[in-house]
Parts: structure tokens; sequence; C-alpha cells
């Protein structure tokens, strides 16, 4: 018979474990101190507490009737990959491509995505970053309130349909990133505390008390959090994690747990011979999040720089409120700073935190440990309407913006429907059951926007079936004006950037800026390259500090190379060779 286990050291004097409806008492581990485990018949299967309810395992590997419901055991060993297993190539130089799976298509399925990814090799990126696919109440949602951290929601198609679609993505050459959260689960579902010491007040998050990363009974969440990164790695034959907020795992030990994480997703990638990488959500601004573990620093692989995408949103749309204020003073300026040294705040000012934030980032070298882009989930949305910056934007804008992303030293991603100027909205929506909940999350929703002036009718319920509607990719505009025309500009920029190799160098010290603020254009020199990025209203003049030989792209009419300068149209970029 299968073995079963379980961490429950919150147990007083007995554990079961049912099956099919028939209770199997678990014995205490002598050995293990905590642990509970024992052989039961194979099926579905929960856990007793005590005299408590059938809970799910902490450790549930399927969840097929939600994540209240019964566990189910998965037998991994039974997939056919008809692959190696291996991604496309490593992270450095690559370009990546979010998408939610629930809204990426109308079926909002695994297998319906896969259908799609003929369009991502035909765009040219490397890796296709999927938001958190762990179970969640209902149907519908972001994903980020998700629990059973090893487990794969139901609707998009559970563990068969990920591992089918990872199989898909290698055959096309595409590797595959999973966005994962544990700095926070639930709360709906979340079981964890009926267990054990999953989490401590000793920190507080915004999310309530901390996950426990340096209390008492931390050793073994940590190994519950590890053990499901490295599943993901394992298991999935996923290429790489992308971690949500770790400026909120609160963790005061010498070790800190990004440092064990990234050891143990090292040992992993030796032993199963692919290049596996963690790429960091952080809002703390320092070079230590990527920095070598042996130099003192976390060693993750990568981080989001949301300091470029502030800087670049500001110069495109003028917009000043809330964390954009910094960067809205002088954008051109902002947009600047950040090519060429990596973070804004670097030890500044924050008039939004209303405290100096960051410090300088180095090695400069290593510009592709940011990730550079012009939209993601959270800056579309988090915002009221989740409205796209093309909802505002003219296609010759939106180009100028794509060009500064795709000849960065960052290492570029972009959010779906993005490459061809998605006219759809991609807004906040959930599925929650909790009646109490759900109306907690849609007058919460209404709260936080009435502060900044908008009408509560005007904000879309989240829990309003017809907002996921919204949401969903229309996968006609491709092949319409003027969305056509923006993919192609997309599609051209992602094939330089491969063909020629200083777009995608990623040495910040390489890399020179010459701009206008009042004028509004930049030009961004990259080797014997020099993008031209004019934003302002009038044709003008940019220099190229020697004589155009050549221009290699440019969106937009009015291009005209004129000795040691280029003409360029407003809101008209061109890539020019000297």
């Amino acid at each position: 018979m299968p073995a079963y286990e379980v961490w429950a050291p919150h147990a007083a004097s007995r554990v079961r474990v049912e099956v099919n409806g028939f209770a199997y008492e678990l014995a205490r581990c002598t050995d293990r101190a905590g642990w509970w485990s024992g052989e039961a018949p194979a099926g579905d299967y929960a856990f007793r507490l005590d005299d408590g309810p059938p809970l799910p395992d902490p450790r549930s590997p399927r969840q097929p009737h939600g994540p209240d419901g019964p566990s189910r055991p998965v037998d991994h060993a039974a997939f056919h990959w008809s692959t190696a297993g291996r991604c496309a190539r490593a992270l450095p130089g690559s370009v990546l491509y979010e998408l939610h799976v629930g809204t990426f298509t109308a079926r909002g399925t695994f297998d319906a995505a896969a259908e799609r990814l003929d369009h991502l090799v035909e765009l040219g990126v490397d890796f296709v970053e999927l938001m958190p696919v762990c179970p969640f109440p209902g149907k519908h949602g972001w994903g980020y309130d998700g629990v059973s951290l090893w487990a794969v929601h139901e609707p998009y198609g559970g563990p068969e349909g990920l591992k089918r679609f990872v199989d898909a993505a290698h055959r096309k050459g595409l590797g595959v990133v999973l966005d994962v959260v544990h700095n926070h689960l639930g709360p709906s579902g979340n079981h964890l505390p009926a267990y054990g010491p999953y989490f401590t007040d000793r920190h507080h998050t915004p999310w309530g008390s901390a996950v426990n990363l340096d209390a008492p009974g931390s050793d073994e969440v940590r190994a519950y959090l590890i053990g499901s990164a490295l599943a993901w790695l394992r298991d999935y034959r996923i290429d790489g994690l992308r971690l949500d907020a770790v400026h909120a795992l609160a963790d005061d030990r010498a070790v800190h747990f990004l440092e064990e994480l990234s050891h143990e997703v090292e040992k992993l990638a030796v032993t199963t011979n692919r290049p596996l990488f963690l790429i960091a959500e952080s809002d703390l601004n320092t070079p230590a999040t990527t920095a070598p573990r042996e130099a003192g620093g976390r060693g993750l692989t990568a981080q989001w720089s949301d300091d470029f995408h502030h800087a670049l949103h500001c110069a495109l749309t003028g917009e000043s409120q809330g964390y954009y204020g910094d960067f809205a003073r002088e954008p051109i300026a902002a947009l600047a700073k950040a090519l060429t040294r990596g973070f804004f705040h670097d030890g500044t000012w924050s008039s939004f935190r209303g405290r100096h934030h960051g410090r300088p980032f180095t090695p400069t070298g290593h510009g592709h440990r940011l990730l550079g882009y012009l939209q993601t989930h959270d800056q579309v949305g988090n915002r009221a309407l989740g409205d796209r910056v093309s909802t505002g934007l003219a296609p010759g804008r939106l180009a100028c913006g794509a060009a500064l992303v795709l000849t960065s030293p960052f290492t570029p991603m972009l959010f779906m429907g993005e490459e061809w100027g998605a006219a759809t909205p991609w807004q906040y929506f959930t599925d929650h059951t909790d009646p109490a909940l759900a109306e907690a999350v849609r007058q919460g929703r209404r709260r936080e926007f009435a502060e900044h002036g908008w009408a509560a009718e005007v904000v879309p319920d989240p829990q309003e079936p017809a907002t996921v509607l919204r949401s969903v990719l229309d996968w006609t505009e491709p092949r319409r004006a003027p969305h056509a025309g923006l993919l192609d500009w997309y599609r051209t920029l992602i094939r330089l950037r491969r063909e020629r190799p200083e777009l995608s160098d990623p040495d910040l010290g390489a890399v020179r800026v010459e701009f206008d603020e009042a004028a509004h254009w930049l030009v961004v020199h990259r080797g014997p390259y020099r993008i031209a990025v004019n934003l302002g209203p009038e044709e003008a003049a940019l220099p190229l500090g020697a004589t155009g030989r050549e221009v290699v792209a440019a969106f937009g009419g009015g291009v005209e190379p004129d000795g040691h300068a280029v003409r360029v149209a407003a809101d008209t970029v061109a890539v020019v060779a000297l």
C-alpha cells in the first residue's frame, strides 16, 4: 500500500488519513519532529488532525475538486515527454513573454494556449512566462491568491495540461518560466495554519502574518517552499521561476531563504544538466538580489526593473500620479539614467516613499540581470480600468517604447497582446466562492480607487463574469490594421536584437544616451548603432555622433539621414547604423 506522511506539529494526539471514505491511523515519526506517517490504500485522500475536519494535503500534487477538497496522487513518471526537457537557451540574451493562461485564449486552458505557440515562435521570443497556476477558488483569477503550492489549477487543465504545454513549448524551441508566490497564500483555501507554524507574527506583510522563514519551525516551512520550487523544475520540466514580491519574504536568519533556494536550484541544474534560473520581483533596488552568494548576495539570476518601466511609462504617457511622480519631473533624464545605470533610485530621494531609496546597481556589465518592459500584468491590471498603454497612445508612440525595450541592455519582457497593441483591457478579476470574501474584494477595489477620484460604478466589479471576458485577447486583431503593422515592428526588433549583438550587449557602461528634455527626444548609443526616438510634437534633427550610413529599421515616415544627424518625425523611431 502507498505510504502517506504529513508535517503536522499542531496535532495534539492523533492524525488520520481518509481514503475513499475510510480512515487510517498515522503514527508519529520518531526521527522527524512533527511528522506523521503510515500506509493506506491509493485514492483521493485528506488528513484529519485530532477531531478536526478533513483537510487537503499541504503537499498535495493535485486538487481535482478545488482548494478545499481532497487531494489526489500524481504519477509523474507516467507522462510521456516527447522532448529532452531542455529549454531553448539560457536567460541572458533572451526575450520573455508573460501570459495569463485563463485570458490568453477564449478557452482559457493550457491546451488552447499551446495552439498559439507558433505565434510566439514567429514573434521571436525565447521564453513563455506563465502567471501562477496553483489552485485558487472558482475558475477565474490572476492566481496570486493560490494555495496547494505543489498542485495545478484544474480549470486550466491540471497537472497533465501543464506538462502538455511545457512539452509543446520545448518542441518548438521555447522555454517556460513559471510565476510562483511564496510570500503569502490564499486566504481562501489556506489550511496550512491548522497543520503547523507556517506563518508567524514576528513579521507582518500587506497580507497579514508573514510566512515563517526565521521563527521556530521555519526549517520545515523553508523545506516546504523549496520542495515546491524544485518540483516545478523537476516534475514539470519548467526552465525557470519568477518569484513574486521577494521583498515581502521577511527573514532574519544568517542564510536568507533566497540564498538557500538559489543554492538548491543550482544543485538541481547540475544534476539535470539544464540551465535553470530564478527571477525576482523586488522593490528593494539592491544589487544584492542578483549578486553571487559567495559575494554576499542572494544568487538569483535576474530581477524585474520597475524603475525602467516607470521612466518609460512617464516619457510616453506624461502620467505623474503615485509612484510615477519621481520619474515624471524629468522623464527623459530618468529614462537615460535607467538605461545607463540600471536603477533610477540608487540612493536618491523617493517622494512616493518619503525617504531615500536603493543603492547603485553593480556590476554595470550585467544589465541582463534586470528585466526591462513596457507593460506587465501589474502595470496594466492594477490600473482602475485595466487599460493598456495602447488605449491612449498612437502606434508610433508604442513603437518608440518597444524599440527602447528591445534594444536595451536589459533582458526584455513583453506582456501578452502588447506586440500588436491589443485594444482589449486586462482587468482585475476574481471568482471567489465565499460571498463575504467576494464582497470584501469588491468593496476594497472600489475604496482603493475612490481615493484617486474614481466613482465606484466606473471601477469594474472583479466578480462580474464580464470583467474576465473583457480581458480575453482578441486574436483577430493581429491580422488587422493598425495592429498588424505594430506586430511586424516587434518581430523586426527582436530579429535585429538577435542578429546584431550590440543591440543586446548587457554592459550598462557601454551605453550612452543623448537627450533633450524640453524637446522630448533621446538617442541611445549601442556600439555602431543609434536608436533615435522622437517623442516630441514636431520633427527634429537628432544627433548621431558620426555620419549615419544606413537606416536599419524605422517605424513611421519622415526618417531621413542628414550627415551627423537623422531627421525624425514626431512619435517616430529609427535604428541607424554608422
